[in-house]
């Protein structure tokens, strides 16, 4: 595969804010993974703005995507949405993009209710940093339909491309079967694998253990 620019330029950004790592880590599905992706990481005003930049140019990419608002789920979808749609107005493109996100609880005064920002209407695209086991995504959903909206598609940091425990299908597979929308991924488990191949000499033995998972857990795509 040919990795873009700001794919490329992502994964740098992602290593040197360890936000990507490389090792033994066990992860929740009890897995022995030989990378950990933990987005938190992105902590600062200028992580935050570069990151914002990244999913920017992952939605200006898909030129078929369609979207009138830009939905960040709580907690960790709020500043995603919010870097993500400066990043759509001050990069090439220019788009000046509504933004909205939710409270975990209803406010009874004050403007009340549960959304937060620009009217939830037309065409939604949701922003966070992972699909998991969909759980947040599905709450989004449903939130959106609820406000009489639609679902339009779902951008997120990394798609680990990696089966499930009951199906061969990968958690962004499932739900974009489950939806009909795309999951837009600013990288995938095959773009870092790209990457520490194009770097080769002390990446041999990263790419060695990552090629050995995608076989062992990858997704048929």
């Amino acid at each position: 595969m040919v990795l873009a620019q700001y794919q490329r330029e992502f994964i740098e950004f992602a290593i040197a804010n360890e936000v990507l790592t490389f090792g033994k880590f066990t992860l929740k599905s009890g897995r022995q993974s030989p990378y950990f992706f933990n987005a938190g990481k992105f902590n600062s005003g200028s992580a935050l703005a570069k990151l914002g930049r990244y999913y920017a140019e992952a939605i200006v990419a898909r030129k078929d995507l369609e979207y009138d608002v830009i939905f960040g789920p709580a907690y960790k979808g709020i500043p995603l949405a919010a870097s993500t749609v400066i990043g759509l107005a001050t990069g090439d493109s220019g788009l000046d993009v509504p933004y909205s996100f939710n409270r975990k609880e209803k406010k009874d005064h004050g403007e009340g209710g549960s959304i937060v920002g620009a009217e939830l209407k037309g065409k939604v695209l949701v922003v966070d940093d992972v699909i998991t086991a969909g759980t947040a995504i599905r709450e989004s959903v449903s939130i959106i339909q609820e406000a009489g909206a639609g679902l339009s598609g779902i951008v997120v940091a990394i798609d680990r491309q990696e089966r499930g425990k009951e199906s061969e299908l990968s958690a962004i597979q499932e739900i974009e079967s489950e939806y009909g929308v795309p999951v837009i991924a600013v990288v995938t488990l095959a773009s870092i694998v790209e990457y520490l191949r194009e770097k080769g000499g002390e990446h041999a033995a990263m790419l060695e253990a990552m090629e050995s998972y995608r076989i062992q857990y990858g997704a048929k795509y």
